[in-house]
């Protein structure tokens, strides 16, 4: 795959393909058939989508992949949390790439929503970012978000005393169990909360 697609591996070394992996699949075989690109030119290209970044025109429109999360019946699927993200954003590719203004990133940064991992932020920073980037044309600043950390540290709070027992175990079955069992509880408070703020806003009607 020339490091095309990196999908991730079951504890019995079977690969498997999340539906990001499957459209730049076919992102790639399009733009050799239909483009007659080469795989460097096709890495760029990937490899601009991964830090947020519109990669190069080129003739032919082939359909570059969205950056997504996989989802079942519209919430996020357990498969979204292992999708660890490889980007590798400077501080103004970020903000270039979210539309955040430097006060903003300043103000999110110390309120720990944001925070770069050495030098550079990844994939869910810029997610974040452009979340606040888009809550903003509503008015609402990054000290209203404050809340979102906070319910977000318990939420984590919550996993990591479920499966340390698991990871505490030296045998790897333990330790596959535990990342599943960790997909599978974030999954659930995701649709758990999405639940609470649906029905909170039905009653609003």
């Amino acid at each position: 795959s020339e490091g095309l697609i990196d999908p991730q591996r079951t504890p019995s070394g079977y690969r498997k393909f999340t539906s990001s992996d499957l459209e730049r699949l076919r992102y790639v075989l399009l733009a050799q058939r239909d483009q007659y690109l080469p795989l460097r030119v096709i890495k760029e290209n990937l490899d601009a989508l991964d830090r947020g970044l519109q990669p190069a025109a080129t003739s032919g429109g082939v359909a570059a992949p969205r950056p997504s999360l996989a989802t079942v019946d519209g919430e996020m699927a357990p498969a979204s949390f292992s999708e660890s993200s490889e980007m590798r954003l400077s501080r103004d590719e970020l903000l270039k790439a979210s539309g955040l203004t430097e006060a903003s990133l300043v103000e999110l940064e110390s309120f720990g929503l944001i925070a770069p991992r050495g030098r550079h932020y990844d994939g869910d920073a810029l997610a974040v970012a452009k979340a606040v980037t888009e809550m903003g044309t509503f008015g609402i600043e990054p000290r209203h978000l404050r809340s979102f950390k906070s319910a977000a540290d318990r939420e984590i709070g919550l996993i990591e005393q479920v499966i340390t027992p698991l990871n505490r175990q030296k045998n790897t079955e333990s330790k596959a169990r535990a990342q599943e069992v960790q997909k599978e509880i974030a999954s659930l408070s995701i649709r758990l909360h999405a639940s609470l703020v649906r029905g909170g806003l039905n009653r609003l009607r």
